[in-house]
């Protein structure tokens, strides 16, 4: 992705050792593409359009436009470095036949298919991150390239997703926009005579790392000052300044919250610890603008010379996040649409305050911590500055039991499950 990457793999030849902490070594293979696909590629087709897409950005109504400069991006940048990737794997396939592929995200849709005609017998996976639509907002894509979307994904032996939500959409997707045959009770889809289990496996978090990261050196150090200016009640966001996380109207409800309760002046805060996104494509950057903007909206209507409401740092600082993760009394999290959302697991592992979740309903996380969480409408601002209310007034009991049993839940089900979880289906598709 960058240019010290594309050094690294030629002084390489694309492939060399690397060591994880706990001293496993992996070959890693970078495959370097032209840099002006990769600009189309990345930039203009997997994002903004099928992030946009897949998260409902768009409002059709006036946006987006599709001329000639989409169409350019698909042929020469989405289709070149899905073919390029697909190449790398195939040589890997020629060293080790046996090998099972794993295809991940929405940047890949195209590559399952080009592997699969090459080695017609290789078992793939492909696991997206981000939500699946309904079918009919797929035609705001032009046919040819929802149709090579899904064709895409419907090469490999196992489609994932987090939740059953995206499951559902998908299967519905494949049935109405390719003629699939689809059983529901199987989940499974018939296609071209191939068939592709469809499922649903929430990604999870590593609890130990964050046991470890709750007295880690760099984060008492940031914990320390943020509990030093720390108003008597924190309101506490973490996200990515990206327009799907919904940063704008979560400052706007704050307001909301302000003004209907002004007992509160004085005793409460709002910090939002955000990490900088994409900003080289112009609707990230204008969104940044846009989130500051909204800040500084709540500071200037309710501040006083001792007391801010809304604090905003922008930055990537994770261990940062982390001492946010211990000290807050609500976490607001509430996405217009997200694939699962990790923020909602690993703030609770850490957390010191028996913290109440506020949650979207669009949150894939929701289908599992919904009912621990006070759940919102990611677009009614009245609702959710109702649903931070109640969130900070409600009683230590019920803090204690919700908190408890997020921590509990996330802790059962971790990281390593969704890992194993994944194998079993590739030793399915093995087996049948």
């Amino acid at each position: 992705m960058t240019e010290e990457d594309r050094a690294v793999a030629a002084e390489h030849e694309g492939s060399f050792v690397e060591e994880t902490a706990g001293g496993a070594a992996y070959r890693l293979r970078l495959v370097a593409h032209d840099p002006p696909a990769y600009d189309r590629f990345y930039n203009v087709l997997a994002n903004p359009t099928l992030w946009f897409l897949q998260h409902y950005l768009w409002g059709l109504g006036s946006a987006p436009d599709f001329g000639p400069e989409l169409h350019e991006a698909w042929s020469e940048g989405y289709v070149p470095v899905n073919e390029g990737l697909a190449a790398a794997a195939i040589e890997e396939l020629e060293c080790e036949p046996g090998a099972a592929v794993l295809f991940h995200d929405y940047h890949l849709y195209l590559a399952p298919r080009v592997v699969r005609e090459s080695r017609p017998d290789v078992v793939t996976s492909h696991f997206l991150h981000i939500p699946w639509p309904e079918p009919d907002y797929w035609h705001a894509l032009p046919p040819e390239l929802r149709t090579a979307v899904h064709e895409g994904l419907l090469a490999n032996d196992v489609v994932g997703f987090h939740t059953e939500r995206w499951r559902r959409a998908f299967l519905l997707s494949v049935e109405r926009l390719l003629g699939a045959r689809v059983d529901p009770n199987a989940c499974t889809v018939e296609y071209h005579g191939h068939t592709t289990r469809v499922v649903a496996h929430p990604i999870s978090v590593d609890p130990a790392e964050f046991d470890r990261l709750r007295d880690d050196p760099a984060v008492l150090e940031r914990e320390a000052a943020l509990v030093a200016r720390r108003p008597e009640q924190l309101v506490l966001r973490v996200d990515r300044t990206d327009p799907s996380k919904n940063i704008v109207r979560g400052f706007r409800a704050f307001g909301l919250l302000l003004e209907r309760h002004p007992e509160l002046h004085g005793r409460l805060g709002m910090l939002a610890l955000l990490a900088p996104s994409r900003q080289d494509i112009p609707a990230y950057a204008e969104y940044v603008r846009e989130v500051e903007s909204a800040a500084r909206a709540v500071n200037e209507r309710f501040g006083r010379e001792d007391w801010q409401p809304v604090e905003l740092d922008v930055a990537d600082d994770f261990p940062r996040s982390v001492a946010g993760y211990k000290q807050f009394d609500v976490l607001l999290v509430n996405p217009v649409f997200d694939g699962l959302n990790l923020v909602s697991k690993e703030a609770f592992i850490v957390n010191q305050h028996d913290g109440v979740l506020v949650l979207s309903e669009n949150a894939g996380v929701h289908e599992e911590l919904g009912e621990w969480a006070l759940t919102v409408n990611p677009i009614d601002i009245s609702g959710q500055a109702e649903a931070l209310y109640a969130a900070l007034v409600l009683e230590p009991a019920e803090r204690r039991r919700r908190a408890d049993a997020i921590r509990e839940h996330v802790r059962a089900h971790d990281i390593q499950e969704w890992v194993e979880a994944q194998l079993a289906d590739l030793d399915a598709v093995r087996s049948s």
